[in-house]
């Protein structure tokens, strides 16, 4: 038994999500039981910082070395504070992603996470498993996403077609079919799919943001959104977008569905003099819609259930609406749960996932899927930094 604390903060930056599990087994025979989670927020310089970096913004090396070093700082506390009394063998920190570029041939892709492992181990004095997404990109892969091969171990079902949709700032799916129980250890089902399906909560987000002039940062339970009423024309145009449109492997992020891409959905809004609630109906329409598009395009079957997991996954208003939208393009029911429901914390299943990622590399174990990252081979996923005792 391993036990490992999971960090990541994702595209919304809303603060680090770290849980703390015991972890057995190896991939078929993969046990993860759970010990404790929570998030913590970044301190609200440090986290306009960040958002201003993902937007654009220009940085010297030097204010990008601060920055690294101080979210490698928060990252350490996070865990330390969680560990508590407890014996931690492992740490597996995604970081903080604040640049993603998918591959276009012949180039490979890029992906920069602050927040280097080395400054966690010395100062948590745990050996720390970071820069996740490097291996998969060296291979030819988008280096996203990651968590497939999690879920497949984690939630694989004998019965359904399932779909883990993640909903944080940028939404993706893992398509899992029934899984055979002959089937041996650390053999993959050949149609395991997995890719970004477009923005999550990262437009709403922005919206609530800047309707409050900063006072609120996200639509709880979705309570805004559904005062309004979707503009179908409107969500129409946005959904020319190519990205929904192109096959995966596919990836994405705030580069492409960031700041810019929402001052143009606000330019785009002008001429149908929206309320603040019909342009928040509409933008969470935009995530649902983009799910069903990538869904009714791309997977070889309908799913018979949806389990959500993020942010997202606590957005009502957005969970009713996938579901309507699901069963009006299948002609049929489709159970829309929550992770939770099967078993595995919604709200830190991503901190799970990189905690099970940093163990399979101790163990030397691949942790990507080629079929879902685009990669041409399995391979090992993360850098080892051990601290200097």
């Amino acid at each position: 038994m391993t036990r490992v604390i999971g960090l990541i903060s994702g595209t919304s930056v809303d603060g680090i999500d770290a849980a703390m599990v015991n972890i057995t087994g190896t991939e078929g025979d993969l046990q993860v039981d759970w010990i404790a989670g929570t998030t913590y927020p970044y301190p609200e310089p440090l986290r306009q910082k960040i958002l201003a970096v993902c937007a654009g913004e220009p940085m010297s090396m030097a204010e990008l070395t601060e920055l690294d070093d101080a979210i490698a700082q928060t990252f350490a506390h996070a865990a330390l504070t969680l560990q508590g009394d407890n014996s931690v063998e492992l740490i597996g920190s995604h970081g903080q992603t604040v640049y993603h570029r998918p591959p276009q041939t012949p180039q490979l892709g890029y992906s920069l996470q602050l927040g280097r492992g080395a400054v966690i181990a010395q100062l948590t004095g745990i050996p720390t498993i970071t820069n996740f997404r490097a291996g998969d990109i060296a291979a030819g892969g988008q280096g996203a996403p990651l968590v497939p091969k999690v879920d497949l171990y984690l939630l694989g079902d004998r019965h359904h077609y399932q779909c883990v949709q993640n909903i944080g700032g940028i939404g993706n799916v893992a398509f899992i079919p029934p899984q055979d129980p002959s089937r041996s250890p650390g053999s993959e089902s050949p149609q395991m799919l997995g890719w970004d399906t477009g923005p999550g909560n990262s437009l709403i987000d922005l919206a609530v943001q800047y309707l409050t002039n900063g006072e609120a940062t996200y639509d709880q339970d979705g309570a805004w959104a559904a005062q309004g009423v979707p503009c179908q024309p409107l969500l129409d145009h946005w959904l020319h977008h190519p990205f929904f449109h192109e096959p995966p492997p596919k990836s994405t992020g705030r580069e492409l569905f960031g700041w810019d891409y929402f001052r143009d959905c606000l330019s785009d809004a002008e001429p149908y003099s929206l309320t603040p609630e019909d342009l928040l109906a509409t933008l969470t329409e935009l995530t649902v819609e983009a799910i069903a598009i990538n869904y009714r395009a791309f997977l070889p079957v309908p799913p018979s259930r949806v389990l959500l997991c993020g942010g997202g996954s606590r957005n009502g208003y957005l969970k009713q609406r996938l579901q309507q939208r699901l069963q009006e393009i299948y002609g049929q029911s489709v159970a829309v749960l929550t992770t939770d429901e099967v078993g595995v914390n919604a709200d830190f299943k991503e901190a799970i996932a990189f905690a099970v990622l940093a163990y399979w590399r101790q163990q030397g174990i691949p942790g990507n899927l080629p079929e879902c990252t685009g990669a041409k081979i399995p391979t090992l996923l993360g850098e080892l930094h051990v601290p200097i005792l």
